[in-house]
């Protein structure tokens, strides 16, 4: 099942989802900055006021925006990941799972990956109304890491983060509680992880690698594993999610 074509499908049934999928369209075209509701009214064949009556300002409508790409792409990354338990995957196959799932919404989704991980929309401060919808993403990668753990699947690092912890309280409750030594600071470890992958990401959908790696697929996947030694995982490049021994 295609689910971007399911999904545009259910969306244009609905005056809000007409509007939003014309406003993505516009994202690809004119990027953030240049959302407005003239345009995206053009866009979907629609009138200025039926913009405005749903979504008064461009504001709304970007953080609309916004939660339904960070819903989307933690979906993605959800449904791999229990795809990949239900085939009883080790953590490091599952790792592999989403991250794949990932990058292929952000190269199917180019416009709504530029929203979440690009350059800021100026004069645009998004809401609190978005935290949970962004949390969706590295929520699936701390429970493969906090899986991992419990399960013995981790290796010790070889030095911890020198001095105190370095978190907000909102890290540690994501992760589900700091851990104990020798993996006291896998949390930020976990960040670390998470923030490499995505600028790798960035790298390849904008076509920053395209002159200097022949298989960005197989790139990306040498990347979780190399990125995935920094909390004590195994990956093992080109490896399907199929189930472990």
């Amino acid at each position: 099942m295609d689910l971007s074509a399911a999904r545009s499908n259910d969306e244009n049934s609905t005056p809000a989802g007409a509007v939003k999928a014309a406003a993505r369209q516009q994202l690809v075209k004119v990027g953030a900055a240049g959302l407005s509701p003239d345009g995206v009214a053009r866009a979907g064949g629609l009138a200025v006021a039926e913009v405005e009556a749903l979504f008064p300002h461009r504001d709304d409508l970007l953080t609309a925006l916004v939660i339904d790409a960070y819903d989307a792409s933690g979906s993605a990354m959800e449904q791999a990941d229990r795809a990949a338990v239900d085939l009883r995957a080790s953590a490091g196959v599952r790792l592999l799972a989403v991250m794949r799932a990932l990058r292929q919404w952000s190269f199917d989704n180019p416009g709504e990956f530029a929203l979440i991980y690009g350059s800021p929309v100026p004069d645009y401060h998004a809401p609190q109304d978005t935290v949970a919808a962004a949390s969706r993403t590295p929520a699936v990668l701390a429970g493969i890491v906090r899986s991992a753990l419990v399960a013995g699947e981790l290796t010790p690092p070889r030095r911890a983060v020198p001095g105190p912890p370095l978190l907000l309280p909102a890290a540690v409750e994501l992760f589900g509680g700091a851990p104990e030594a020798p993996y006291s600071d896998v949390i930020e470890r976990g960040i670390v992880l998470w923030s490499s992958l995505i600028g790798l990401l960035v790298f390849q959908v904008f076509s920053r690698t395209h002159d200097s790696v022949g298989d960005e697929a197989a790139f990306f996947d040498y990347a979780v594993a190399v990125a995935a030694e920094s909390v004590g995982l195994v990956v093992s490049p080109g490896e399907s999610s199929g189930p472990t021994a």
